[in-house]
């Protein structure tokens, strides 16, 4: 079969994507700043990640590796070339003019289209029956660049893997924290979910051969879900967790916020999968508070969200914004995520001063 084509936005996060899809024998571009590009299109994507049973990381150079990965401007992507859109930028970061436009050029295109974003795109909310979806736009930092698209074409993908660029290095590469998989629901249409169902087998089928010639099962596939509800699975991980390091002063490891009380963890996490239970999903599309906890001991720094806030950032991703209104609607509240809300705002209102 011919492979696939898959348009990637972001290069940082999609390069762990990109590389699993060349691993599996398709081609991948990612769209990134031209520096990145230099970078990916001369020496290629370098992923370090941890592997069960191995001491120390495996490096993969997707040089090696039997698909190929470009990258460009987003001036110089044309969607009508491939078989699939995927975003892996921060939601913030669509309302850059150059950004936008591409974005417009992939709707438009009628291109399916997959987001990997914490902060699912109204696109795909629109799917979840009974939302108020104007009643949403607040908690966007531009929402209306999402109204274009297809509901139908589009889908979210939970992007559960942690990983991130080693500080030292060039921004090539990405070293990989934990290797769980990324879980997207199905789209409206069958053809579409079989090109998703075909991405997920041959991921799943693709081997690493290391140096002595012996091949390896590397960590982080893709699992297509029929449920809608299953990318939402990592909200309750976001407010119990992510969200939950950023303090009025400073910020706190992902491990801390989770178990320096646990009790208030697991009260937050489950009034979460509660408000997603409301809106129609099964209890078995969500992940049990003790496996999430358990997983958190592994993570000994800041979530992004905090670390961007830190640095001054003046917009990021509001997954918490975005939760509480949605529980609004639904006529419930809960004191801590207001006060997580009440934090973030600070943070940003003084980052904009």
């Amino acid at each position: 079969m011919t492979p696939l084509n898959v348009l990637i936005l972001g290069a940082s996060y999609g390069s762990l994507l990109a590389t699993k899809i060349s691993m599996a024998g398709h081609n991948a571009t990612m769209v990134c700043l031209p520096v990145e590009a230099e970078l990916f299109n001369n020496d290629g994507a370098i992923i370090r990640t941890p592997v069960k049973g191995r001491d120390g990381l495996v490096e993969i150079r997707s040089k090696t590796l039997a698909g190929k990965i470009a990258a460009c401007a987003p001036a110089d992507a044309d969607p009508g070339n491939f078989d699939l859109a995927v975003l892996a930028m921060q939601e913030p970061q669509y309302s850059a003019p150059e950004v936008n436009a591409l974005l417009q050029k992939i709707a438009k295109s009628g291109v399916p289209t997959m987001s990997i974003m914490n902060m699912p795109p109204l696109a795909f909310l629109r799917r979840v029956s009974g939302l108020d979806i104007d009643g949403l736009r607040s908690c966007y930092a531009d929402s209306t660049v999402w109204d274009a698209f297809d509901t139908d074409k589009f889908t979210l993908c939970s992007p559960d893997p942690q990983a991130f660029r080693p500080p030292e290095e060039t921004l090539n590469v990405l070293q990989v924290r934990l290797p769980t998989n990324f879980k997207a629901a199905r789209f409206a249409n069958d053809a579409d979910t079989k090109m998703l169902r075909r991405l997920q087998a041959d991921i799943e089928a693709a081997r690493f051969t290391l140096d002595d010639g012996s091949e390896i099962e590397i960590p982080v596939k893709l699992k297509v879900h029929d449920s809608v509800f299953v990318p939402m699975a990592k909200w309750a991980m976001l407010i119990a967790g992510n969200y939950r390091c950023v303090g009025k002063d400073e910020m706190r490891p992902i491990q801390d916020a989770v178990h320096s009380d646990i009790n208030a963890s697991k009260t937050i996490y489950e009034w979460v999968v509660d408000l997603c239970i409301a809106l129609g999903s099964d209890p078995a599309d969500l992940v049990p508070f003790e496996k999430y906890a358990n997983a958190a001991k592994s993570l000994g720094s800041p979530s992004s969200a905090a670390r961007a806030l830190a640095g001054g950032a003046k917009n990021i991703e509001r997954v918490d914004k975005l939760v509480q209104s949605i529980a609004a609607q639904k006529g419930q509240s809960l004191e801590s995520l207001n006060e997580i809300v009440g934090l973030v705002d600070h943070w940003l209102t003084k980052n904009r001063g």
